[in-house]
């Protein structure tokens, strides 16, 4: 993987450590509810529905649908513009923050609700950070 440091990194807390170390391995680590059933993302250590602490760690399928998203047009520290910040809604249920890449960067190709996979990019020793590109569905 090619290393690209000067982009942002993300602080690693106990809350987040596990998500951290599953996206050095390649998954997308979810938390769910033991309580409700509820799905949820970002990391915190009590569900954000029922607020009970009996939660587990899950891998995540890495499929998710685009669905909403800005396009950028001004420099930033590590991207070269126009790049995509983006919202995805997981297979699974939440959302997350993250940007749409190997694909041009338009309106006319970033379509919501467009199916998506994720894609992971090692941006330091300790930080591997999960980004999504267009995903084919194979009915």
């Amino acid at each position: 993987m090619n290393v690209t440091s000067e982009k942002f990194l993300p602080i690693i807390t106990p809350e987040t450590e596990h998500f951290w170390e599953g996206t050095r391995q390649e998954e997308l680590r979810l938390q769910e509810c033991k309580s409700c059933g509820l799905t949820y993302f970002p990391p915190r250590p009590f569900c954000p529905d029922c607020s009970s602490k009996s939660i587990s760690v899950v891998i995540g399928s890495g499929k998710a649908k685009l669905y909403s998203y800005v396009i950028s047009h001004l420099p930033s520290p590590g991207f070269k513009p126009p790049f995509s910040i983006a919202v995805v809604e997981l297979s699974e249920g939440p959302r997350m923050m993250t940007n749409i890449v190997e694909c041009p960067q338009t309106p006319e190709v970033l379509v919501l609700d467009m199916p998506l996979v994720v894609v992971y990019e090692e941006r330091s020793d300790n930080i591997t950070v999960p980004l999504f590109k267009p995903h084919e569905e194979i009915a």
